[in-house]
């Protein structure tokens, strides 16, 4: 994600105007709209969407400033309760700093554990943490419970990844970028010894002696004898800017951020190497040649030529509202707020449709108890897919 608010809404509101629809034999035959999740709140620049898999139709709102808010999952819904209130701990100095991601384990009914991914100063870092909710208010998490898990520094203020969610085998993935500045001038992306860059997986139920969590004994790299980090589950990413799981299946979908020209989408498994900074989609990066051997390929792209310039990596609907959106990745760009959707049913000849054009920078989307499809606008809105 790249949040550059000012000048970019400009941009937004001119390819609104100016892009045309993508056309596809499988393109929907109503049009969509979003509108207005919750009319009567709104949201400090927010950066994810979750619930607790607790049947509390609860829904959790992260606000990139350091806060968790909590509100019934009711469109009529006046009132919003601050959950977590961390802004002393978060820095959000800089525009892709802050609290990015929230995760509930997968037994949090019976053990109130909950999980949050946030930047911190002096020195820069990132923090991946373990709170617990309160023994007495399900509304409330108790802000004194922190556990530090994890630690890594951050050499730049951008690229700092953020998405954190349990995966269907109950271990925590991590997305981490590749630590910021412009073409990877470290060489994280292709730098096993560092977590920068990566999706991590670890095992939150485990320790490891001093350490607070353990790794999989399935890791691609784990007990190696080449100092690679262990708790790397897939590496080569840029910026991984929102993951998820298809629930149908369990394949993991990330939507990584380009560097000039091209936004990609990838099915992401365990040991892969996604290319990056040797390629940015399907082409090579530092050079008109480069060595493809190895490298995974993403399985959709799209570059900049109308105006998209950030992709805001989604979900594969199992909802009800949508049936023609049944098993398609629905994603969008962060800059032109235009959102597709992906079907990949055929992996040589994936089918692309525009949904529709929004109007506001989308950084996230999220779904809740049911799979509805929600989407985070950085208006400070909460959206969900309609119909004209």
């Amino acid at each position: 994600m790249k949040i550059y608010l000012s000048s970019l809404l400009l941009l937004v509101l001119f390819y609104n105007s100016a892009c045309s629809q993508d056309k596809s034999p499988n393109s929907p035959s109503r049009k969509f709209t979003v509108e207005e999740a919750f009319p009567k709140l709104s949201f400090t620049r927010p950066v994810d969407f979750q619930h607790a898999a607790d049947n509390s139709n609860r829904v959790f709102v992260v606000e990139q400033r350091g806060v968790i808010s909590v509100l019934q999952n009711e469109t009529g819904a006046s009132t919003k309760t601050d959950f977590l209130a961390i802004e002393s701990k978060v820095d959000d100095s800089g525009n892709e700093e802050g609290l990015l991601g929230l995760a509930f384990h997968p037994d949090y009914k019976s053990n109130g554990f909950f999980y949050v991914n946030y930047t911190a100063a002096n020195p820069d870092r990132t923090v991946i943490s373990r709170f617990s909710v309160s023994t007495s208010n399900p509304n409330q998490a108790d802000a004194a419970s922190e556990l530090v898990l994890l630690e890594y520094g951050q050499p730049y203020g951008n690229h700092n990844g953020g998405q954190i969610s349990f995966g269907p085998d109950g271990y925590l993935y991590i997305a981490v970028g590749d630590g910021g500045n412009g073409g990877d001038p470290k060489g994280n992306g292709q730098n096993r010894s560092t977590l920068l860059g990566s999706i991590l997986r670890i095992d939150v139920n485990q320790k490891n002696g001093s350490i607070n969590y353990s790794i999989p004994a399935d890791n691609p790299f784990a007990n190696n004898n080449d100092g690679y980090r262990e708790e790397i589950y897939a590496y080569g990413l840029r910026n991984p800017w929102r993951f998820s799981f298809d629930s149908a299946n369990g394949q993991l979908w990330v939507g990584d951020v380009g560097q000039n020209k091209y936004e990609e989408i990838d099915i992401v498994k365990k040991g892969g190497n996604y290319g990056w900074n040797t390629m940015e989609g399907f082409h090579c990066y530092n050079s008109p040649d480069c060595d493809k051997n190895g490298l995974e390929l993403p399985v959709w792209e799209y570059d900049r030529s109308q105006g998209d310039i950030s992709i805001t990596g989604g979900f594969v609907y199992h909802g009800t509202a949508h049936q023609e959106l049944e098993g398609l990745y629905i994603y969008a760009d962060y800059v032109s707020g235009r959102i597709w959707s992906l079907d990949t049913s055929n992996p040589q000849k994936p089918i692309n449709t525009e949904l529709l054009n929004a109007d506001f920078p989308i950084s996230s989307f999220g779904v809740d108890q049911n799979q509805e499809l929600y989407i985070c606008g950085f208006d400070d809105k909460i959206y969900k897919l309609s119909y004209e």
